[in-house]
């Protein structure tokens, strides 16, 4: 499956009038968060495929063209504290989303606890073990915004992993886990083998192949 991921940064190469000759080809597209709605709904509106989304931290909302206010953008599936079964022409693919970063702002939006995460994690069980007697697997991909603890990460709380999700990777194993929150410049690793999962830094934006 050819998805195209993005996150934090809008990006010319994408944002352009030449999308479709270069990410015309792809399956699906999934947003790992912190990017405007305009972006998104660009994206949408011209590639026509499945896209995906959650939350990220700095995520607001924005006024349309026609003066609404806006938090979500048209064409997408939230997928935070949810698990959907979409078809491509390869198959059935079983996606699930985790919106949002670390506290470290009080009531601020897109912001959890380890202990409110863990909650959220928790909930989504009952569908993983609904997909593992109906498909015979928990999870195909995991779309995040925060990367898990030690993977991507930094010590700073901010931009410090949940732990949850290596608890979630452990017990359920999805393929892969796509994140954003972290950006990453040069040589800086992207690409993260842990257990039976793929963790993958999508910043800014990233080509994938998935295999499923």
């Amino acid at each position: 499956m050819k998805v195209l991921a993005v996150s934090d940064q809008v990006v010319e190469i994408v944002y352009s009038s030449r999308i479709r000759q270069r990410f015309g080809d792809v399956d699906m597209v999934f947003s790992c968060g912190d990017l405007p709605c305009f972006y998104l709904e660009y994206i949408s509106s011209m590639l026509n495929v499945p896209c995906f989304f959650v939350h990220g931290n700095h995520d607001v909302a924005e006024y349309s063209a026609d003066g609404r206010l806006v938090l979500e953008p048209g064409g997408w599936v939230n997928l935070d504290g949810r698990i959907v079964c979409s078809s491509t022409k390869g198959g059935t693919v079983l996606i699930g989303g985790l919106e949002g970063s670390q506290r470290y702002r009080p009531y601020a939006p897109f912001q959890y606890t380890e202990r409110e995460m863990t909650l959220k994690v928790w909930r989504m069980a009952l569908s993983m073990m609904v997909n593992r007697l109906r498909f015979g697997r928990y999870l195909d991909v995991l779309i995040t915004h925060a990367p898990p603890f030690g993977i991507h990460d930094d010590a700073d709380l901010p931009h410090q992993g949940f732990s949850v999700f290596l608890k979630l990777m452990q017990r359920f194993r999805p393929r892969y886990l796509l994140h954003g929150h972290k950006h990453i410049y040069g040589l800086d690793t992207w690409r993260t083998r842990f257990g039976e999962t793929e963790v993958i830094n999508v910043y800014p934006y990233r080509l994938l192949e998935l295999e499923l």
